[in-house]
């Protein structure tokens, strides 16, 4: 239906009907002036004398040029003469009906004057004259003043435009087409700045002839009850006033309406944004403005007697305004920042020739952050985690035995603003999200209160923790807490990964450097060793299964020998048709050399060491399986895992870390079926327990614990 309005409506535009429009008018302002109108009718030319006013102020403010909207004199002469007309027909009416009660003249001038003003028409007449003040004194000074300058600066400037399009048409820069539009536009604004300068006057004349007419209608209404229709003084007073001053009300709003449009028309700037674009984008652009405006109104509202709620809810709406457009702004200016980068490596692209320089290999540690977290990395800003991570870097290196990769942190905008992700290869391997100003209170597992704050995760761990302000540190502390801050969190969790990922960061470059430093101390073990009997390959590939169970390889003496031992036991490398060891033969022989140290990592300090062990019946099936097979059955491999968790859990019960020693035989491919559902879990060969030290089996894999276990 809507569809079908709109069609007939750009028909009606595109016709020659519209052409007719004008005369119409004009004759329908005559009949107004000589032909008596009934009431209804009057009510119907009110209402569109109201709709016209506001759909020309809503086209005022939605224009973004003077000349989009070129036809406003001429609008404001034709409103002008419909709004006299009105008041003429609506006098007639007034004078000549007004005794026979409120609704004489229309419903429309009946809720004027007795809704809007209570039928009072004292009070009527004062806010008719405060509206008329406005209109006069106010808008209409002002825009005629506006239009006045900007036709005399119009006109002076008409000679340097027309001086300025002839140079462009000299100089080949616009054709003929285009200065003669561009001449077109500056004379239709000239004759626009001229003609609004005279309509202004038709504005301020209807302002005065309003005040004029309300007068004239209240003594004629007087002559006319008290002479003809014998009514008494206070009766002709109350009904024509009252009825004068509806009459004027309704036909002063939509002149104040016209006054401000012309004054919008006329007061703006020509840009590309129309006046309410202008006004939210130039009022509402600094933040600092918007908290200065609150901190001042705060400040009011806790004046006493003041109306505190009014002034605090607006003080609190305008600070949020403008934490909500710094945030705004903030994100903008990383995304220019970055869109320049962007731009300049695309201009450096275009400027040079393709080339191998421009392959970029995929570092083996990344860490992105949203824009939020930029000043945490950011060497510019002092920021802490780069230090942090240095640290890192060195205490990874001091207890796992070799330097880790550089962390290559970059921002991305496509994150969310507190998160962040770490990247392993290009591939993501961890992710979170911090808050900058609060502090993570990790609940450890013996807290027994709640505090007030944004319940989260532990990134590193998974522990329930909170986010919580500043101020709630010490209760948190106090209540048993671990409260640290947004940076030692992501330094904590680089950290867990470091150690977690530990064999896939050891590449060929970090091995080939141990072979370096070790060939220093001990040069005669490495030169017979490497390459001659295990190969830098081979190398790499025991050192990553020790870190893949957390051994560390600090102990590259140890390590060294350990290989140098079980090469020679085994053969040498491919000499003589004889075959080489496997890399986890070689690995159990290092095993079986550090297995003091890889005890002592579970059981610091401790005579007696406190394990899991597997029953004797399933270690016979498992071996059985292996050797056949070389895989586990879905049921044995799902009770195994079953089991395995209960053992898990009974240990951890007891504080005792989850360590399984099985065969030497089994341990391999335990450790590698197990630990990849049960990453905590630590599997040792028999054989790797020194013989001095001491073991006490608290659970049996595979055999009913007893009661009370």
């Amino acid at each position: 239906m809507m569809n079908n309005w709109l069609s007939v409506l750009k028909q009606w535009q595109s016709s020659s009907v519209s052409v007719l429009a004008g005369p119409i008018l004009i004759l329908l302002i005559l009949v107004m002036m000589v032909l008596p109108l009934p009431p209804f009718i009057l009510d119907l030319l009110f209402t569109f004398n109201i709709s016209l006013a506001v759909m020309v102020l809503l086209v005022a403010m939605f224009t973004r040029q003077p000349l989009d909207f070129a036809a406003f004199p001429a609008v404001l002469l034709f409103s002008t003469l419909l709004r006299l007309g009105l008041n003429v027909a609506s006098t007639r009416v007034v004078l000549m009906r007004g005794h026979e009660g409120p609704d004489a003249a229309g419903r429309v001038i009946e809720a004027f004057g007795h809704f809007l003003v209570g039928g009072n028409f004292t009070v009527g007449l004062i806010v008719f004259i405060i509206l008329v003040i406005i209109n006069f004194v106010v808008i209409t000074k002002g825009a005629g003043r506006i239009a006045e300058v900007g036709a005399r600066f119009t006109l002076d400037a008409m000679p340097g435009k027309q001086m300025a399009i002839d140079a462009d048409l000299n100089a080949g820069l616009i054709g003929e087409d285009d200065a003669r539009q561009r001449r077109q536009e500056v004379a239709q604004e000239a004759e626009f700045y001229g003609a609004m300068d005279g309509a202004s006057k038709f504005v301020r004349g209807d302002a005065i002839a309003g005040l004029l007419i309300m007068i004239i209608n209240v003594v004629g209404g007087l002559i006319v009850g008290l002479a003809q229709h014998q009514l008494s003084v206070g009766e002709a007073a109350h009904v024509y006033t009252v009825l004068t001053v509806g009459d004027g009300l309704v036909a002063q709003i939509p002149a104040l309406i016209i006054s401000t449009a012309a004054g919008v028309v006329v007061s703006r700037v020509a840009t590309e944004q129309d006046v309410g674009q202008q006004l939210v984008g130039q009022l509402f652009n600094n933040p600092r403005v918007m908290y200065i405006t609150a901190g001042i109104l705060a400040a009011m509202g806790l004046v006493p007697n003041m109306p505190h709620l009014a002034f605090l809810f607006l003080a609190a709406l305008l600070a949020s305004i403008g934490w909500f457009l710094g945030q705004q702004q903030q994100k903008e200016a990383a995304q220019e920042q970055v869109n320049e980068v962007l731009e300049q490596s695309e201009i450096q692209q275009q400027s040079t020739e393709a080339s191998w320089d421009d392959v970029h290999f995929t570092e083996p540690l990344g860490l992105e952050v949203g824009y939020r977290l930029i000043p945490m990395v950011d060497h510019h800003q002092d920021g802490e985690l780069l230090n942090r991570i240095r640290s890192l870097r060195k205490k990874f290196a001091s207890e796992v035995g070799f330097l880790p990769p550089v962390v290559h942190i970059r921002d991305n905008l496509e994150l969310k603003p507190n998160g962040y992700r770490i990247l392993l290869h290009g591939a993501e391997i961890a992710s979170g999200e911090i808050m900058v100003d609060q502090w993570l209170a990790i609940d450890p597992g013996e807290v027994m209160t709640d505090i007030t704050g944004t319940p989260t995760t532990d990134p590193a761990f998974g522990l329930p923790a909170y986010w919580i302000a500043e101020d709630l540190r010490e209760e948190a502390q106090i209540a048993g807490y671990t409260v640290v801050d947004a940076s030692t969190v992501l330094a904590t969790h680089i950290n867990h990964i470091l150690h977690r990922y530990s064999a896939q960061l050891l590449g060929r470059a970090e091995v080939q450097k141990l072979v370096e430093l070790a060939e220093r101390e001990l040069p005669k073990l490495v030169e017979e060793l490497i390459p001659k009997e295990v190969s830098l390959g081979t190398l790499q590939q025991v050192l990553r299964g020790l870190l893949a169970e957390e051994v560390p390889i600090r102990d590259m003496r140890t390590i060294l020998e350990a290989l140098a031992q079980g090469a020679t036991q085994q053969g040498p490398l491919k000499q003589n048709g004889q075959s080489s060891p496997s890399v986890n033969e070689l690995l159990s022989v290092v095993r079986q050399a550090l297995g003091r140290v890889i005890l002592q990592q579970w059981f610091p300090g401790q005579s007696e060491a406190h394990v899991i062990g597997l029953d004797a019946q399933l270690e016979q099936v498992l071996t059985q399986a292996l050797n056949n097979s070389g895989a586990l059955e879905p049921g044995l491999a799902q009770t195994l895992a079953q089991d395995t968790q209960q053992a898990i859990a009974h240990q951890e019960a007891n504080g005792q870390p989850p360590v399984l020693v099985v065969t030497a035989a089994l341990r391999p491919a335990l450790a590698q079926f197990l630990r990849a559902q049960f990453h905590q879990l630590v599997v040792l060969a028999i054989d790797e327990i020194p013989e001095d030290r001491m073991i006490q089996v608290d659970y049996v894999v595979g055999q009913q614990p007893e009661a009370g276990q």
